[in-house]
């Protein structure tokens, strides 16, 4: 297991970073909250080194009931964060996104979240999850193993896009390629949709500098920062520096993501390796909390 962090201790640390930079606090677009007896699925998935981790051992650094997570981020003065959640099988979607409904109406902060599958009635779902106020989706391409091109998502893309309600999606092939990962499907998806605010996780990875193609073909498309650039990333698949000015560009669609409470080292490092790409305060300001208050119309206190 991967040993906790002193949370007061980060928590002053963290705090001092986006103060450092005149923010409000932090926004992230990119955490995890689910269901206590699919999350612990999770974790035993990572504990196993599964397929899907690349064999990577993969301790969780923030493995703690529910409400002391949140409180974490709390206390590490994130303004608002996600619930992402994600289905592997048909049947699942629904039932995740009642449980999301829920945790949104307890936790004030969170976004209302919800997710989606390629199955009969997905559409008539993800209406209702819309129409009952969810602010962002989760896609996994990866987990789930499905094609995000397969017409049986055509019609929720739609909705989606006409909401415009951010999409983040995995679809990148790290840390292990799925049958349906890799810019190609996206890329069939955003020639229907071209208005569909999807947010690559990840920033792609491996495939960044193909996904930011996308990025620069497509005004909506983002892509959020969840474990790139730091030292665990670096050594799963590094960022080629020769993109730094691509993404320095794009500095208004890159939204931080964190991946908590599934990572193995202290939430503030991933702070620290975006402030080490030496591309400034007021791009980090935008990556760490304006360009998502601003999609998600979260104001300043």
């Amino acid at each position: 297991m991967s040993e906790r962090p002193d949370t007061r201790t980060e928590a002053g640390d963290v705090r001092c970073f986006w103060e450092g930079l005149g923010l409000p606090g932090l926004v992230d677009v990119h955490t995890h909250f689910m269901p206590e007896r699919v999350l612990r699925k999770v974790w035993a998935y990572f504990d196993a080194l599964g397929p899907l981790t690349g064999g990577v051992e993969w301790p969780i650094t923030y493995r703690a009931e529910e409400r002391e997570r949140a409180e974490v981020l709390r206390a590490f003065g994130v303004r608002a964060f996600t619930a992402m959640l994600y289905p592997h099988k048909p049947g699942m979607a629904r039932w995740l996104n009642d449980w999301a409904a829920g945790f949104a109406a307890r936790t004030p902060d969170c976004l209302h979240t919800a997710t989606l599958f390629p199955e009969p009635g997905v559409a008539d779902y993800v209406r209702d999850a819309v129409e009952a106020g969810a602010r962002v989706f989760k896609a996994h391409v990866q987990v789930g193993a499905y094609d995000p091109a397969d017409e049986a998502l055509d019609a929720a893309w739609g909705l989606l896009a006409e909401a415009g309600l951010p999409v983040v999606i995995h679809c990148g092939s790290g840390p292990a390629p799925g049958k349906h990962t890799g810019p190609g499907p996206v890329a069939r998806v955003l020639a229907r949709h071209p208005r569909l605010r999807l947010v690559v996780a990840h920033l792609g990875m491996p495939e960044y500098e193909d996904f930011l193609d996308l990025a620069e073909r497509y005004a909506q498309v983002r892509l959020d920062t969840t474990m790139a650039f730091t030292d665990f990333g670096e050594r799963l698949a590094p960022f080629p520096r020769r993109a730094l000015p691509r993404l320095a560009a794009l500095g208004e669609r890159i939204l931080l993501g964190s991946d908590f409470p599934n990572i193995p080292y202290p939430y503030v490092h991933q702070l620290h390796a975006l402030e080490r790409l030496g591309l400034g305060q007021e791009w980090l300001r935008g990556v760490c909390h304006d360009n998502a208050a601003r999609l998600f119309g979260i104001t300043v206190p």
